[in-house]
């Protein structure tokens, strides 16, 4: 699970709104159109954006696995016909052009989680959307940032625990009960924890958020960003 990684690359000096802009933006255009060429482009765009993150896009293949496996899913179940042919390859490769477009941004997620603290992230959010609500929207965005590796954690926990008491010898369903139930266990006690952790320290709606500030080199960004966001409208020329 990729996670907030302190460093000095030029996307760790990034304002987070130029980020977000851009992480928009890419999402935007990945799903603006589904020729194979705008997806390579936009696939290229994806794989470009780890270069100032001094990410490894072997690493984030990794981390997502189980996210591209489940993708990989869908052409072929799109293809299986219940008479014959038996498989159709048109609505396969209209399937795989369709969930072709959440890769790029998978890759440009990744770099930005991996240079962007949860406080600059909730300071943005709070930026973009003032107010009460955009408290409430910048408070879950950084528990949720938070709180799920450490649930991934008690769930891949709570499965080797299963395997070294010979539980992989045991039925699918089975495993697969002890697994949910185990996991939601662990995840409710380390949900009151955290409720607990978070009166104790006097949780507020408004802490010292950091300031942020545009500088020179947001501004590429910033308007890469808006020219991604504006890609639908090329459709309508």
């Amino acid at each position: 699970m990729l996670s907030y990684e302190p460093g000095d690359a030029l996307a760790h000096r990034l304002d987070p709104r130029a980020k977000l802009l851009f992480q928009a933006g890419v999402a935007v255009a990945a799903f603006a159109r589904t020729d194979p060429a705008w997806l390579a482009g936009t696939a290229l765009l994806g794989l470009a954006a780890c270069w100032p993150a001094r990410l490894s896009p072997l690493r984030v293949l990794r981390s997502y696995r189980v996210v591209l496996a489940v993708l990989a899913l869908a052409p072929l179940l799109a293809g299986v016909a219940l008479g014959p042919p038996w498989f159709r390859v048109g609505p396969a490769l209209e399937s795989l052009l369709a969930v072709a477009r959440v890769v790029p941004v998978l890759f440009v997620s990744a770099a930005y989680v991996t240079t962007t603290p949860v406080r600059e992230t909730r300071a943005a959010i709070q930026w973009l959307v003032p107010g009460r609500v955009g408290q409430a929207l910048g408070v879950g965005v950084s528990l949720t940032v938070r709180f799920f590796p450490l649930v991934l954690r008690d769930v891949r926990a709570t499965r080797t625990a299963i395997t070294a008491r010979l539980g992989d010898e045991r039925p699918l369903a089975d495993r697969a009960r002890r697994l949910s139930v185990r996991s939601l266990h662990r995840t409710l006690d380390r949900s009151d924890r955290l409720a607990l952790a978070l009166r104790a320290r006097c949780f507020a709606w408004n802490p010292t958020l950091p300031a942020l500030s545009f500088e020179a080199r947001d501004y590429p960004v910033l308007a890469l960003g808006l020219g991604l966001l504006a890609t639908p409208l090329l459709g309508l020329l």
